[in-house]
């Protein structure tokens, strides 16, 4: 029988392990380096905040996979839309359905709270990622210039 996935909100304790998970994200993105102190520390202002929220998916006692969501008011809408900070998986755990359930998760956090709408940024170059979000439903948009600046 295989395992059963459980889907569960971050605890303060296991930040450190969950920025694992981020670093196997930002080493195929291309505008993000792997930083444990910096992703800690973001974690934790995401568990802290109330407008946020950390997704775990968790496989045989170990977190597999991390959604991070953040509500920001939407104009557009008129209401809130959730963005999907960061979604990703341990690569073993890749095509199994664990990343549909953290999305679908995600969908019912957000929905509960007001949500009309969800959306999140993938990197250009990220095709497999890109391909999944479409199988799902997920649409790409006309906003797709992203900028940035730093402080």
């Amino acid at each position: 029988m295989p395992e059963e996935v459980t889907i569960r909100s971050a605890r303060p304790g296991e930040l450190p392990e969950l920025s694992t998970l981020l670093d196997l994200l930002f080493e195929i993105e291309q505008d993000f380096k792997p930083d444990t102190a910096r992703q800690v520390a973001g974690l934790k202002l995401m568990l802290d905040s109330p407008l946020a929220e950390l997704l775990v998916a968790e496989l045989g006692g170990r977190p597999v996979g991390l959604c991070g969501l953040q509500l920001l008011v939407s104009t557009a809408q008129g209401a809130y839309s959730c963005h999907v900070e960061d979604l990703v998986l341990a690569p073993e755990c890749r095509g199994r359905g664990i990343g549909r359930l953290l999305l679908e998760a995600a969908a019912e956090w957000a929905h509960r709270r007001g949500a009309t709408r969800m959306q999140l940024n993938c990197d250009d170059k990220n095709l497999p990622a890109m391909k999944f979000y479409e199988s799902l439903g997920w649409r790409k948009t006309h906003l797709f210039n992203y900028f940035k600046l730093d402080f």
